[in-house]
């Protein structure tokens, strides 16, 4: 197994996931900037080791395999931490669900045509959904430990809407070009 730089940004983000969790667990203003600081760093890594993964020319099959693992267990687990607690609750639900369905989609998707050996490259708009859920997260996660100086439930809302409907675009885009090669 090769390690190098990128390999270890994403693994780092999937260690830190379970701090998040209980940051937010304990539900206090302090927790909540904890969670919020290690949640943008998660968020920034998964830009980063991507980066540089591709400049350095350093891209590697357990980089490959791994990274999409760590986004969709960075995120996934942070929807549902918050739907435990409320904060993503009612009509917010959708935008969740639709975000963890897609991600469910692709990811078997990915499996069956990496087997047929076919790779379906991120798209930029995918890339511009993941930034949308990462912001509308890290809001949610501050609102979630009663930081309130800004709208951040209403701002935390609005990104996870606007995330789901990119969600909705890139899942049936990813869906167009694989079928493509079921037969």
């Amino acid at each position: 197994m090769q390690y190098n730089i990128s390999n270890l940004l994403t693994i780092f983000r999937i260690l830190i996931i379970p701090i998040i969790l209980i940051m937010i667990l304990i539900n206090d203003p302090l927790s909540g900037w904890i969670a919020f600081f290690l949640f943008c760093i998660a968020g920034i890594t998964d830009f980063v080791d991507g980066y540089l993964a591709r400049i350095r020319k350093e891209q590697t099959n357990f980089g490959t395999f791994l990274d999409p693992i760590a986004d969709k267990l960075l995120v996934a687990s942070v929807i549902l931490i918050l739907t435990a607690k409320g904060t993503i609750a009612g009509f917010t639900t959708i935008p969740a669900l639709i975000i963890l369905m897609r991600e469910i989609l692709v990811s078997g998707l990915r499996e069956f045509l990496s087997g047929i050996k076919i790779s379906v490259p991120v798209s930029h708009i995918a890339k511009f959904k993941t930034t949308c859920q990462i912001i509308a997260l890290a809001f949610l996660i501050l609102y979630e430990n009663e930081i309130n100086f800004i709208p951040l439930l209403f701002i935390g809302k609005l990104a996870l809407w606007m995330a789901a409907i990119l969600t909705l675009y890139t899942g049936y885009d990813y869906l167009r070009l694989g079928m493509k090669h079921i037969k």
